[in-house]
């Protein structure tokens, strides 16, 4: 629960960044809203495909890996979902993202690496993350705040790069250091909108590690993002979208200090700690 009104918070914020930028420069967000509000709706209802296409994703029929379809229909049983497509993906990286929609057009996608890695209970927490973010519409949610941080780059990029702030300041009367700190604004608000939509990426992965720890074990979890962990560094992903990256359970690319300072995932070990915790209530 505390992890969800983080999300709530951190996207209220967005709304406001918005607000605050237009009330500053008098003009109306709406265009702006629109404008990156299309390239997410087209997103919203074919990145399924995309993504699977992009990996090279096969749908498994029912009579492939019977077990897995089991693991897959269990879980998606506790959950309440109906059970989602499965799809295997052919890279030795050990991972898994789940895409859709909705839970009715839901995919769960797992790499041949994770299946060699993994035994069935570490799988099942994986499987039960996945399934977690189908129940929360975390496709919905993160369409919702592209299209926010979207806005306020939008926004920001009119401005400079058309020298629109400079007529704002001239009819504005403005003195030289209110139209410095707008300058300064439209430069930092959209490096502020995309560290909160990280940020609420990242709650987001909190949020799925414990509904999945609810619907299997939190140790079955816990161990395989150890193993997760350790696999990525050795077999990381070499053809791929960076901006892809927040749909695996485990960020699939090799990281920098930049990209792990700008990482859509929390850190694997303080993921792990949580889940122990949960661990702890359990066998109490």
């Amino acid at each position: 629960m505390m992890n969800q009104i983080k999300t709530y918070i951190l996207m209220a914020l967005l709304v406001g960044l918005i607000y605050v930028i237009c009330i500053l420069l008098h003009i109306h967000p709406l265009m702006a809203i629109i404008l990156a509000l299309i390239p997410n709706i087209i997103a919203y209802y074919f990145s399924d495909k995309f993504v699977l296409m992009s990996y090279n994703a096969r749908i498994l029929d029912e009579h492939e890996m019977p077990w897995l379809h089991q693991i897959v229909e269990r879980v998606a049983r506790k959950a309440g979902l109906p059970k989602p497509k499965v799809a295997i993906v052919p890279t030795m990286t050990p991972n898994a993202f789940a895409t859709g929609r909705n839970p009715k057009n839901a995919v769960v996608a797992v790499t041949e690496g994770i299946l060699k890695l993994l035994s069935p209970e570490e799988l099942e927490g994986v499987i039960g993350h996945e399934i977690a973010h189908i129940k929360h519409r975390d496709i919905l949610i993160s369409t919702i705040v592209a299209t926010l941080a979207g806005a306020i780059i939008y926004i920001a990029e009119w401005m400079l790069y058309w020298g629109g702030i400079f007529f704002v300041a001239r009819d504005e009367d403005s003195n030289p250091l209110e139209l410095i700190g707008t300058i300064l604004l439209l430069i930092l608000a959209p490096i502020a909108a995309t560290l909160i939509q990280f940020a609420i990426s990242r709650q987001r992965e909190f949020y799925a590690d414990e509904e999945g720890a609810k619907l299997t074990h939190p140790l079955w979890l816990a161990n395989a993002l150890a193993k997760l962990e350790k696999g990525v560094e050795m077999y990381p992903l070499e053809k791929g979208n960076p901006a892809t990256a927040h749909m695996f359970i485990v960020n699939p690319f090799k990281g920098d200090f930049i990209m792990k300072l700008f990482s859509t995932h929390p850190p694997t070990e303080e993921r792990i700690e949580r889940l122990l915790e949960m661990c702890k209530r359990v066998r109490r």
